[in-house]
């Protein structure tokens, strides 16, 4: 498996060639410090990853990975941030995963582990998507322009909120930039309802089921003090999907 590593601080580099060694299998045959320099590298070679910094000259690494992700052939991009102001940006890109400055090695390690197990599948099987897929376990949820990787089952509810939607966990709330219905294509359909134009619920958090008027209902649910409505063009689907 190849890889090439795009960082323009030199310990840096420096600091995660010799953990990618340390802990793969993974051959870094190049390392680049500009982004154009990369485009040209890529356009007479191959490689499966690219470790990229989002701040980079030239073309940054948000940039960069949309170009990439244009090719043929798309090498598996794991993004490289220190929490600054490109995170949100970097949301947007079909990564296969974030790693964060200052590194953590156990974090590297269990990327990199799934990494090599990525690209030693079988030829024809069926590769997983880079984007969550609503069969994930995890998502990328947005706080104080940081990626935080989510256990889905944190998730309590989301509301929408105009152009963005709010994401609720039991301590804590993120901002998503897009609307609900795209946020809800992501989670997978076997945990979360749609229960209201404006919001969607995990199913697993529905603590009381109160009848409320015009045959409609509110959720309350374990931990939290809010109550989730239920939508009258949505009560027929919410009895049938709890038995009711």
């Amino acid at each position: 498996m190849k890889a090439i590593i795009v960082e323009d601080e030199f310990l840096a580099q420096e600091e995660l060639s010799y953990l990618i060694k340390k802990h793969s299998n993974i051959d870094i045959v190049a390392s680049f410090e500009d982004g154009l320099d990369v485009l040209k590298y890529l356009q007479t070679h191959q490689v499966d990853a690219i470790f990229l910094d989002i701040n980079i000259p030239s073309l940054d690494g948000v940039l960069l990975a949309q170009n990439i992700s244009k090719f043929a052939h798309r090498p598996s991009i794991v993004f490289i941030t220190a929490y600054k102001e490109h995170a949100v940006g970097a949301f947007e890109i079909e990564a296969f995963d974030y790693i964060l400055k200052p590194y953590h090695e156990a974090r590297i390690v269990t990327m990199l582990q799934k990494l090599e197990a990525l690209h030693q599948r079988p030829a024809g099987a069926a590769e997983p998507a880079s984007a969550p897929s609503r069969g994930s376990h995890s998502i990328n949820l947005i706080k104080d322009e940081r990626i935080i990787v989510t256990d889905i089952n944190d998730i309590y509810y989301a509301a929408a909120d105009e152009k963005v939607t709010r994401v609720y966990t039991r301590r804590e709330e993120f901002v998503m930039p897009m609307n609900i219905t795209e946020f809800y294509g992501r989670l997978p359909e076997a945990h979360f309802f749609r229960c209201h134009r404006s919001y969607c619920v995990n199913l697993a958090k529905i603590r009381e089921i109160v009848p409320w008027f015009n045959n409609t209902y509110i959720l309350r649910l374990s931990d939290l003090e809010f109550e989730v409505p239920v939508s009258r063009s949505k009560v027929k689907e919410f009895r049938q999907l709890m038995r009711l």
